[in-house]
């Protein structure tokens, strides 16, 4: 089963390290990526640039409107994610709590939902009002 693990950052706390400590964290976290991709469980890593880089979409007044940084207010920032291949999601929790990021944050972990009867259902309706 694949599972999405979102792992968010302290603000500063990585910036407040030394140049050596910045490394060696970057240093065990992949490798520690290497070691979860060679045995199968890591599908993707998708690391994200700073907040202030981010732009959000919204609905308003019948038409999409942007405004400059993250959708959320929060103390801690999305910093990337992970798409993990585990048994379940003990599993998940296992392989990721051993993962040497943990240390500059927190990490949420979501399985991936199946929408492949929804998609299919929804060709179907699709399908059958163009054949009026």
């Amino acid at each position: 089963m694949k599972y999405i693990c979102l792992g968010y950052l302290e603000p500063g706390k990585f910036e407040g390290m030394t140049e050596d400590e910045r490394h060696a964290v970057l240093d065990e976290c992949f490798e520690h990526n290497d070691h979860l991709r060679a045995n199968g469980h890591l599908v993707a890593e998708v690391p994200l640039q700073p907040p202030e880089t981010a732009v959000t979409l919204y609905w308003k007044n019948g038409k999409v409107t942007t405004t400059d940084g993250p959708y959320a207010e929060t103390k801690e920032q999305l910093g990337g994610l992970h798409i993990l291949e585990a048994r379940d999601l003990n599993h998940a929790i296992q392989l990721m709590s051993q993962h040497p990021g943990m240390k500059c944050g927190t990490m949420e972990i979501r399985p991936v939902a199946d929408l492949s009867e929804m998609m299919k259902e929804s060709e179907r309706r699709r399908r059958k009002d163009t054949s009026r």
